[in-house]
């Protein structure tokens, strides 16, 4: 029977909850047990799909379609677990599949409340598809005391009382502030926010107490005291080297041995950390460095494109060397072509992410020109392909007024609005009039690459599944057109209709997808494309 690791948070949100919920599960995953991860998200949208990044960061894609939050990024890449659609739930789904089994009648006359029936839901979602685990290990959204929350702590409440003592435990991360005039660390936030957890009726079973300077045993022992854990469940986590530091830094610290022994369970031999400690030793120690310029449209915000900053990290790990990167604006780039390469010359690597709207557009395309004719390695991801068809379109098959439709209305229509493609369950549709959530071509499909191009020769394989979010397709009418000019469609769907991957042969790495291999790229096993991209900017270091 499954376990439930519950984790809320207090204080202060952006505390790395989802990091330090990640790196319990690899803990208890190299001592040898099953486990998945689970995000509830208090906002009313029914998932992040329609957010702005600058809103929530990016919207991560799981195998199976879903829209999720970030942390399911964290879980994955730390566990290599694949997440799934019943890995993330917002207030809005549950609200959305109450409201629906109101209205059929399901309740059969009953008011409907939020406890019961809103508290049920959320207990139904904890609990379901855990048969062949041993640990579930559930994140709350948000922290201690905020209103959208209450229904979600009291389910898990709730669930303590249904699954017993020794099937569930509560870990609580707080800050532990230091104050620089007083030159001391203050516990008392920590006090106020177990309290108010304790006053929801949960008693935190481990405290993980995030600090900027080491935590004193005077003060881990008051803590303890006042909080009423034992000492040796007061976890302090002190800022990391590297999010990959944070797993080994975490058990040092004691966090996997505390939950293990509030379970009741051995914890005892350690947990194989080797993979972790390879990872770093190849981070600390790099043979080399490289620059990659992402050009992009959220570059503001680092969460706007988190896992494609870690996949550029994994390809340098794979290849021994430290990735800087340098996030440029695209819609800061000026028509003035010496202002651009000024920008870019210093790069040894241009990479243009997915996005959508018109904004920074002719940046990108800029950028993809420059890449070109400069022969610097270039990486385009979904937006990021079709900025390249559209600059081929333009500035080598002499299509000058090529476009897309997701900008307007356009005589050459390189992109187009997708309205159709096959699915494993059949044909699916989708009206240009039609709701934006959930409706894009999203999660895993297959594709099938050219025997002789540059990826199948990366990835080893003419049959590959990545995962896609999308609603522009490159129009395939075009590819005969884009072909005699140098560009060559080496990835299509297995039906011949949709193009997945381009590539230019006579350049060093020119390759667009249409997908997004960043959400499958891991520490331990970083994504073949992002490998062979770094590799391409080392020798293009060389050059420089």
């Amino acid at each position: 029977m499954a376990r439930f690791i519950f984790i809320t948070g207090g204080v202060v949100s952006s505390l790395g909850k989802g990091l330090m919920a990640a790196s319990l599960a690899a803990l208890l995953q190299a001592r040898g047990y099953r486990v998945r991860l689970r995000k509830f998200d208090p906002y009313l949208n029914v998932d992040p799909g329609t957010m702005s990044p600058y809103q929530h960061g990016e919207v991560y894609v799981t195998d199976d379609g879903a829209e999720t939050d970030l942390d399911l990024g964290h879980y994955e890449r730390f566990t290599g677990v694949s997440a799934r659609q019943s890995d993330n739930v917002t207030s809005g789904r549950i609200y959305q599949s109450i409201i629906q089994r109101e209205r059929r009648g399901d309740y059969l006359g009953a008011t409907v409340q939020v406890i019961p029936h809103v508290t049920d839901a959320i207990k139904e979602f904890a609990r379901a598809e855990v048969d062949d685990l041993d640990f579930v290990l559930c994140e709350i959204g948000g922290t201690v005391g905020d209103i959208e929350s209450l229904p979600f702590m009291e389910a898990i409440r709730q669930l303590r009382n249904d699954l017993g003592r020794d099937q569930t435990c509560f870990v609580h991360l707080t800050l532990v502030p230091y104050i620089a005039a007083a030159g001391e660390l203050k516990t008392k936030p920590t006090q106020h926010s177990v309290r108010d957890l304790t006053s929801l009726g949960i008693q935190p079973d481990v405290l993980v107490c995030r600090c900027e300077h080491p935590l004193p045993e005077n003060e881990r022992a008051k803590i303890a005291l006042f909080c009423n854990v034992p000492k040796e469940a007061v976890i302090p986590a002190l800022d990391a080297s590297s999010i990959y530091a944070v797993p080994s830094q975490y058990h040092a610290a004691g966090l996997d041995g505390a939950v293990l022994r509030s379970f009741g369970l051995p914890f005892e031999p350690a947990p194989d950390l080797r993979r972790w400690g390879d990872i770093m030793e190849r981070l600390e120690n790099p043979e080399g460095e490289v620059t990659i310029g992402v050009v992009g449209k959220y570059v503001g915000l680092a969460d706007a494109y988190k896992s494609l900053n870690e996949a550029l990290v994994h390809g340098g790990i794979a290849n021994r060397v430290k990735v800087n990167i340098r996030w440029l604006d695209a819609e800061l780039f000026a028509e003035d072509e010496s202002e651009i390469a000024s920008k870019l010359e210093p790069l040894h690597a241009i990479l243009v992410p997915g996005g959508f709207g018109e904004r920074g557009s002719e940046g990108k395309i800029a950028s993809v020109r420059f890449a070109r004719e400069r022969r610097v390695p270039y990486f385009g991801i979904c937006l990021g392909m079709q900025m390249a068809c559209i600059e081929g379109a333009r500035n080598t098959a002499g299509i000058a007024s090529a476009s897309t439709t997701e900008f307007g209305p356009t005589d050459e229509p390189v992109v187009g609005l997708i309205t159709e493609w096959m699915t494993a369950e059949g044909l699916e549709k989708r009206a240009a009039g039609g709701d934006l959530g959930g409706t894009m071509r999203l999660g895993a499909y297959p594709g099938t690459l050219a025997g002789n191009s540059h990826v199948a020769g990366i990835y080893g394989s003419t049959e590959i599944s990545e995962r896609h979010r999308h609603r522009y397709e490159v129009n395939v009418h075009y590819r005969p057109a884009l072909e005699e000019a140098g560009m060559v469609f080496s990835g299509m769907s297995p039906d011949g209709a949709l193009p997945e991957i381009v590539e230019r042969p006579d350049h060093p790495w020119f390759i667009g997808v249409q997908f997004h291999p960043e959400l499958k790229s891991k520490p331990f096993d970083p994504h073949p494309l992002f490998k062979s991209f770094i590799a391409a900017a080392v020798k293009q270091s060389r050059l420089v």
